[in-house]
């Protein structure tokens, strides 16, 4: 039997920084390990590779109608996406013209992105939402309207051809409709025609051997999170150099080649790039995930993972909040999720310290040891991995240290560190928007990208920072004192465990802060000792919750430092964060503002002068 490697010695290179400081006050902090000159041309080197060295190993994976995997192999891959490049390259494609596509993860999907990456053309995926949950698509045509895209594929086409429809009018392109497609609208062909082209290996070769670094590889939309989803160009320099960097601080990838299940959205740069990207550069094996971490969807992920063990997990702390109860219920899922797993990741959001507890609590019980736990932080403009915790963290939420290549400005702003960052892995800019790109780099060329850090400990640079949320998010009590959402929302998941899934922080131009809390309805009923159907009314409403949240708020301010480190009212509300409203994002996190703004009555209702029975005080 294998011995699987899991402590961080065995996986990881030790990180080495450098910290400089500067005599207008910033400091300059990067890894002392050095990023090669010699990383990879273009993204499509690794396919070439594999499909030559392993042409009979499993690349990628999806569930079929019948719900058994249908697999393609390396060298399968190849000659398919020789195929639709050979189609692609007769359309008149490029960066004015792209692909875009507005379905989810799947083989075809992935083959087409693939084909575009080695014809040099340009791929968007779009999030599906922007098409399924819209009623009246203004994000899908702003999308469009900006890319104006010479083809449009769409998977199971019967669900988006009111979308289609929405956009024909913006452009000229080829209609696409995937082989799962049970309708399409007129005019459109089907994906199986474009890969029935004879493949012209000598055009396709022709137009590989022209990608270089600078090539755009790819366009995606930024979240929307803050301000209108911009088009972020990510070209192949940014794409190889965070590979490669990743490959010197994480070798064992060159030892162990890596199996995911994963459900993460490749309209998205963690699914996208980051992780699509491992499986691609060092020869593994991808299972895409159907389920996502939603009530109607979890059983999907749970099937998945009890069927294939993957060696790297990687996910969202909301995702890793409705999994933990099923990993501590299921014994044959969790043997089989732990099997042969090394690292458990999570991105997007900070991980509550009960829920890595938690995860280190089930890996011990399943194998007598824990799991390395780990972060990184960066962003759509950024690859997106600009730091990484190739350590063993001394707690939850610590980001790392810059990647090999990538340099961190820490600048001092009110009482906070904000950072900006430079490197080969920074985008060149926003398409078609000159005015937002100039305003996106300081004076220096770093990218602002608009959040703080801090350190773990400032006398030990080399343990790494802490992310400190987004400077957009925090506001101000009329005290004039900061409240800093990111840290307090992270401390708030802490201290009412397991009750809350999620918080969003009020309190903006008020004495006192506030929590809107999306709460964890079955752990709720678990702890109030209810059916798995009981209302959730009944569930809200019950003493022993309002119990729990009560002891929360007591912690809280017992730990604090003063009025802006603590809420003193807590709503629970029974209404799910809103996909389509934008209150909650493909990737499972919550969008702070949309929930806010949306939500505005019962932000009223929370600060209001005489409380209501639902808010929960301190008093």
């Amino acid at each position: 039997m294998t011995t699987v490697a899991r402590k961080p010695a065995d996986l990881f290179v030790d990180p080495a920084v450098i910290l400089e400081a500067r005599p207008d006050g910033t400091r300059l902090f990067r890894s002392a390990i050095p990023l090669p000159d010699t990383y990879p041309r273009c993204s499509g080197e690794w396919l070439e590779r594999w499909a030559a060295e392993t042409p009979d190993a499993l690349f990628i994976a999806e569930r079929g109608t019948d719900g058994e995997w249908v697999k393609v192999s390396y060298g399968d891959a190849r000659q398919r996406v020789y195929r639709i490049a050979t189609w692609l390259l007769g359309q008149k494609l490029g960066p004015e013209r792209p692909v875009m596509v507005l379905s989810d993860n799947g083989i075809e999907h992935a083959l087409l992105m693939l084909a575009c990456l080695h014809a040099g053309i340009p791929h968007c995926a779009i999030s599906p939402g922007n098409s399924l949950l819209s009623k009246d698509f203004a994000k899908l045509k702003a999308n469009v309207d900006l890319l104006k895209p010479g083809v449009v594929f769409a998977d199971g086409m019967e669900r988006f051809m009111p979308a289609v429809a929405a956009t024909r009018p913006l452009h000229d392109g080829v209609i696409v409709a995937g082989s799962r497609s049970s309708a399409k609208p007129e005019g459109a062909i089907d994906f199986s025609a474009v890969e029935a082209t004879p493949a012209d290996e000598a055009a396709v070769r022709q137009a590989f051997e022209a990608i270089n670094h600078e090539t755009i590889a790819k366009f995606l939309f930024t979240s929307g999170s803050i301000g209108a989803p911009k088009a972020v160009i990510t070209t192949q320099r940014m794409l190889c150099s965070n590979t490669s960097a990743k490959a010197i601080i994480w070798p064992f990838l060159t030892r162990q080649k890596p199996v995911l299940v994963d459900w993460l959205p490749w309209s998205h740069v963690f699914g996208g790039n980051h992780n699509f990207n491992k499986v691609l550069a060092f020869g593994g094996s991808l299972y895409i995930d159907d389920g996502k971490p939603l009530p109607n969807l979890l059983a999907k992920t749970a099937r998945n993972l009890t069927e294939i063990a993957p060696t790297i997990y990687f996910s969202v702390p909301r995702a890793y909040d409705m999994l933990v109860p099923l990993l501590r219920d299921d014994p044959a899922l969790r043997k089989n999720f732990f099997s042969r797993l090394q690292i458990i990741f999570y991105a997007g959001a900070a991980l509550p310290q009960s829920l890595w507890e938690e995860l280190e609590r089930l890996a011990k019980m399943e194998l007598g040891e824990p799991i390395t736990m780990l972060s990184s932080w960066g962003s759509t403009e950024t690859a997106p991995a600009c730091t990484d915790c190739h350590f063993q963290a001394v707690r939850s939420g610590v980001i790392g240290v810059p990647i090999p290549g990538t340099t961190l400005k820490l600048v001092p702003v009110a009482d906070k560190l904000e950072v900006r960052v430079k490197g080969p892995n920074i985008f060149p800019g926003y398409w078609k928007q000159p005015e937002l790109t100039k305003a996106a780099f300081d004076e220096d060329g770093f990218y602002m990208i608009g959040d703080a850090v801090e350190f773990v400990d400032p006398n030990k640079p080399e343990q790494g920072l802490l992310f400190d949320g987004r400077v957009a998010e925090d506001f101000k009590l009329l005290t004039g004192t900061w409240v800093h959402v990111g840290s307090i929302r992270v401390a708030g998941l802490a201290a009412f465990a397991p009750v809350a899934q999620d918080i969003v922080v009020t309190g903006h131009d008020r004495d006192e802060i506030g929590f809107l809390v999306f709460p964890n309805i079955p752990e709720c009923r678990r702890l109030a000792g209810l059916s798995d159907d009981a209302p959730i009314d009944a569930v809200l409403g019950h003493p022993v919750i309002k119990e729990r949240v009560r002891e929360g708020l007591v912690r809280m301010k017992r730990e604090g430092g003063g009025s802006s480190s603590y809420p003193t009212r807590v709503l629970l509300m029974a209404e799910p964060p809103s996909a389509e409203a934008g209150e909650i994002t493909d990737k499972g996190y919550i969008n702070q503002r949309a929930v806010l703004t949306r939500r505005a009555d019962l932000v009223l209702q929370l600060h209001a002068d005489v409380h209501e029975a639902a808010v929960i005080t301190l008093n």
